[in-house]
């Protein structure tokens, strides 16, 4: 077992004072049973982690986004049973990782999880590419929601002023403003996060009301039979079955980021019982709030050619302007969705770089002692926030050639998160099966980290019901990812083609040279920096 200390680590360990409470005590042992030091502050509670959870997937503002996804393949019906069905997928796979979480509550989560259930052999390797997929998925989801945030603001110009006619660069445009919202949230600091997810939480239950009432009050309710029997082929797929299935990408980006919570369990007090409560709260809440937007949308709905062809590219936004039959009451509503989503990528420029810096500090990436520098000031990773807003600032350019190939991001996102909960849960499933998990473990001794004793955490879900669980959410996710490198539209050209297998595979590919050339040598799971007292 790795039992060296981390070194290059710019950080100090927080100092336990007299400020801290007795939760945030016990959180520090508890994390030191994981082989971790406390260098971040530990802010959040369950409001405000409620809160940054619920408007991580704002599922109700996202599906409205990408509404186009299952209209196009699947129809009113489609976009019904497909929510139904990813609502059910996602709260298995969002539950298994509320499992992992509750007995490993560290900001690396995935790859962490990885190194304590693998086999002794293969630690080192899967844990490796695991942290690769989960900081693809991340990178992809921050820059993939500022996108779609920069897009709708444009879409709402043009709803506003039919006369605007949008250049190429200028999505980048308010993709950056986006991001520099993201940073200058972030870069604060201190209590300013937590305040700033709980008062979004506020406004993304009451935007929901908000925008529900007037729709349904002023808009032309269609009929439940073209609601729950109209399916639709848009795309030109040989069956029904197909379409549904490639129109389920949409709702599955709705639910996109579940384990955002789990990357910032080192700044959460008491976080074995706060994450995956706030995790598992989350996706009831959204999905609730979500299936409620989704019927009415669709009871609103109107003309569906003008919606599908609106000139603002956003569906939605069409159907709040025939709804309310006026474009002001229209752009109000699209403003309340615009605006939540434009919050939620704080959150997610959050746990983005906090998990790269985790990674970093366990040497998996390169230039990792610059990355792990954490601000004493902000008591942020301020090197790795920085990286995320490069890169994403960066992948900001790519609309300006062309957007359809920015809009792989969605599927990067989904394929590179997916695949890494695919990996845990089946190796949680095989630990589940084979007994190796114990209730309880020495004070003193260090858990669930590298060849050290599996205990489980105060959530888990036990028997059959937690197997039955654990292999429907890797079904699920095996379904998420493979429809995810699928097109929307038959026949295929350069120009409607997915191209997001290319990215994903290229940098998993990156990374395995990187793993030969260096990683290897360094890199050997999470580095145990200090143990139980």
């Amino acid at each position: 077992m790795a039992t060296h200390e981390a070194k290059g680590l710019h950080a100090e360990p927080h100092e336990l004072d007299g400020s801290r409470g007795e939760k945030s005590y016990s959180d520090d042992i508890a994390l030191a049973r994981l082989g971790k030091k406390q260098v971040l502050r530990r802010n959040f509670g369950m409001i405000s982690m409620l809160g940054f959870s619920c408007t991580i997937l704002v599922t109700w503002e996202g599906f409205a986004c990408l509404f186009l996804q299952p209209l196009t393949n699947g129809g009113p019906a489609g976009a019904v049973y497909g929510f139904i069905f990813v609502w059910i997928g996602t709260a298995c796979v969002f539950t298994v990782l509320s499992e992992l979480a509750s007995m490993a509550p560290t900001s690396g989560g995935q790859y962490h999880w990885v190194s304590m259930l693998a086999p002794r052999s293969s630690v080192k390797f899967l844990s490796y590419i695991s942290g690769w997929l989960t900081v693809i998925g991340w990178q992809a989801t921050f820059a993939t929601a500022a996108f779609l945030s920069g897009t709708m603001l444009q879409g709402l110009a043009v709803l506003t002023h039919p006369d605007y006619v949008p250049a190429n660069w200028h999505p980048t445009f308010y993709y950056w403003a986006v991001v520099a919202f993201a940073v200058g949230i972030n870069i604060v600091g201190r209590g300013v996060l937590p305040k700033f997810e709980g008062l979004i939480l506020v406004v993304h239950i009451l935007g929901f009301f908000a925008v529900l009432i007037p729709l349904v009050s002023l808009a032309e309710i269609g009929s439940a039979k073209d609601v729950f029997t109209q399916f639709i082929n848009e795309g030109g797929w040989s069956t029904q079955g197909l379409s549904f299935f490639v129109g389920l990408i949409g709702c599955v980006f709705a639910f996109a980021g579940g384990d955002a919570a789990v990357h910032m369990s080192e700044e959460i007090e008491n976080a074995t019982v706060i994450v995956p409560r706030s995790i598992l709260l989350s996706v009831l809440i959204n999905g609730l709030l979500g299936f409620g937007m989704l019927l009415a949308l669709l009871f609103c709905l109107g003309d569906l050619d003008a919606a599908l062809e609106s000139p603002t590219g956003y569906p939605f936004m069409e159907v709040f302007r025939s709804g309310t039959g006026s474009v002001g009451g229209a752009a109000a509503m699209s403003a309340i969705v615009i605006t939540v989503c434009i919050c939620s990528t704080t959150g997610m420029m959050a746990a983005t770089s906090r998990q790269f810096w985790a990674f970093a500090r366990d040497r998996g990436v390169p230039g990792w002692r610059l990355w792990t520098y954490v601000s004493p000031t902000t008591a942020i990773p301020t090197y790795s926030v920085i990286l995320t807003t490069t890169i994403a600032s960066l992948l900001a350019l790519i609309p300006i050639g062309s957007a359809v190939a920015f809009n792989q991001l969605c599927a990067m996102s989904i394929s590179g998160l997916y695949l890494s909960y695919i990996l845990v849960a089946g190796l949680l499933l095989w630990r589940r099966l084979t007994g190796s998990i114990f209730l309880t473990a020495d004070a003193d001794e260090t858990v669930n980290t590298i060849g050290s004793k599996l205990v489980w955490g105060p959530f888990r879900v036990p028997g059959i019901w937690g197997v039955a669980i654990n292999v429907f959410a890797i079904i699920y996710a095996l379904i998420a990812v493979f429809f995810s490198f699928w097109p929307s539209y038959t026949p295929v050209s350069v120009q409607t083609m997915n191209f997001s297998v290319v990215g994903t595979v290229g940098v998993i590919m990156l990374s395995l040279i990187y793993y030969v050339v260096r990683a290897r040598h360094v890199y050997d799971g999470p580095i145990i920096e200090t143990v139980p007292r």
